[in-house]
């Protein structure tokens, strides 16, 4: 269960917020933090007792690897994508530093949340780069109807949907949801 957690955003909450979307989801809880200092991502992790930390800014390596050493929670750096360029160097500048990889689309002005695809097919085999301890997390434009795709051309650990699950912005809509999970487990994604 994810929450944005800078201010700002059509889907930005506060720490009581967040914490009460996870306690009553008693799901493990993924914040997302954009451009946040050391300090400021590690207090949002530890008040909302996060088990992921995705960031979604201009965060630099070092940051993201001391973030990653503050405390148990892992962490995803987002990555927005558009070529296999894009997502190469992504893998090279992060690939140490954050325990997983978020590949979003790439927007002019906004870092994630826009239902902006990558380009799937140029990356089919992009999993086969992360080491084998790293996650991949594929974003960006998915929903029920395109998520077994995704899945299938890509097999990441993870995915991660958010405008493509809504009735409106910051609403999630149940039966998107629920369709959005079976899509992606029926083609081979898991649990």
């Amino acid at each position: 269960m994810g929450t944005v957690l800078t201010p700002g955003f059509s889907r930005s909450v506060d720490i009581p917020t967040a914490q009460a979307v996870a306690e009553a989801a008693d799901l493990p809880l993924v914040i997302l933090l954009v451009d946040p200092t050391l300090a400021e991502a590690v207090a949002a992790a530890r008040e909302t007792g996060a088990s992921v930390v995705q960031l979604h800014g201009r965060e630099d390596p070092d940051t993201v690897s001391r973030l990653r050493a503050s405390g148990p929670w892992t962490v995803w750096k987002a990555a927005p994508v558009r070529d296999e360029a894009d997502a190469l160097s992504a893998l090279d500048r992060y690939g140490d530093a954050a325990d997983g990889l978020l590949f979003d689309g790439w927007h002019e002005k906004l870092p994630g949340g826009t239902g902006t695809r990558f380009p799937w097919r140029s990356l089919a085999g992009i999993r086969d780069r992360f080491a084998p301890e790293q996650r991949f997390v594929a974003a960006g434009g998915l929903n029920p109807g395109n998520v077994a795709e995704a899945v299938s051309l890509l097999r990441p650990h993870v995915v991660d949907a958010s405008s493509g699950v809504e009735r409106r912005v910051g609403v999630k809509d149940p039966a998107k949801v629920h369709g959005f999970v079976r899509a992606a487990r029926a083609n081979g994604g898991g649990s």
